[in-house]
């Protein structure tokens, strides 16, 4: 389609986590409806997507930052100026899991430092550096990646759900600091979704021949699409979404409108129960 014509025409986006995903996807979908995207990740691979969005005749550029750090998100901020003339979106979509941290009690309080760093003290940034350049646009919109995993249990490791749980607080939050300003702050809570936090589950699942079986705790029976995920962000940073404000999307397949029961995992959390129980009576003993 004529960029000219998408429904994001004019706007300046920045895209965090932009270098695979939902961020990748949309980069390419936020460009094709016409918006200058400043497209930032930690993976230097990053610039494969700027580049496949000026070849496509679209507008963009790329850097490599750290979600988490505030001279970095204000350096993300100052090219989105530089480059295009102003700010009009955010996109604070970079998250970590943490990677596999056992059971509750084995994760370190390094590993919650540095998931609530990039999951939490990262949006909080881009709240924090976005603003002052919406106001000399009249207004903005800024999106966030939460999670299911951030709604209750049972969808992610602790510290990672915990950090999703506190993102969705930190756009209600936000979008009440900000009122009068014209400015908006919103959320997606994804299910799963093929990226690359994920990619070793689909990989290992293609390889077992158990692909179908992903996603099956939701009524669709499926993971899905980065793309799926990006249109949502679409819809938050475009004019169709001018009312809807500290909200947060769930876009899961349905998987939050229930509880899923499963075997296996009540037999998880009896065996942490006893595991537990197990410590405090020998701390107890050599007490």
């Amino acid at each position: 389609m004529d960029a000219t014509q998408g429904i994001l025409h004019g706007k300046v986006i920045v895209i965090t986590g932009a270098a695979s995903g939902i961020g990748r996807a949309s980069a390419l979908m936020f460009a094709r409806q016409g918006a200058a995207i400043v497209a930032c990740d930690r993976d230097a691979a990053v610039s494969a997507v700027a580049d496949a969005i000026t070849g496509n005749g679209g507008q963009a550029v790329s850097m490599t930052m750290d979600a988490g750090s505030e001279a970095d998100v204000i350096a993300a901020v100052d090219a989105a100026v530089a480059g295009f003339g102003g700010l009009d979106g955010y996109f604070a979509n970079a998250g970590i899991s943490g990677g596999p941290s056992g059971g509750y009690f084995d994760a370190t309080t390094e590993l919650w430092a540095e998931v609530l760093r990039i999951n939490v003290i990262g949006p909080a940034l881009a709240v924090k550096h976005a603003v002052p350049a919406f106001l000399k646009r009249g207004g903005g919109s800024i999106v966030v990646t939460a999670s299911v995993a951030g709604l209750r249990a049972g969808a992610g490791p602790a510290p990672y759900s915990a950090s999703k749980a506190a993102a969705i607080n930190l756009v209600q939050t936000a979008a009440q600091a900000v009122a009068g300003t014209g400015i908006r702050v919103n959320g997606i809570c994804p299910g799963l979704s093929e990226t690359g936090m994920t990619s070793r589950l689909y990989a290992m699942a293609r390889a077992a021949g158990q692909e179908a079986n992903l996603g099956i705790r939701n009524p669709l029976r499926r993971g899905s699409a980065p793309e799926e995920i990006a249109s949502a962000a679409l819809f938050l940073f475009s004019d169709m979404s001018s009312f809807v404000n500290g909200e947060a999307l769930v876009v899961d397949g349905g998987l939050a409108s229930s509880h899923p029961y499963s075997e296996m995992a009540d037999k998880q959390k009896l065996a942490l129960i006893d595991d537990l129980r197990a410590r405090m009576t020998e701390q107890h003993a050599a007490g």
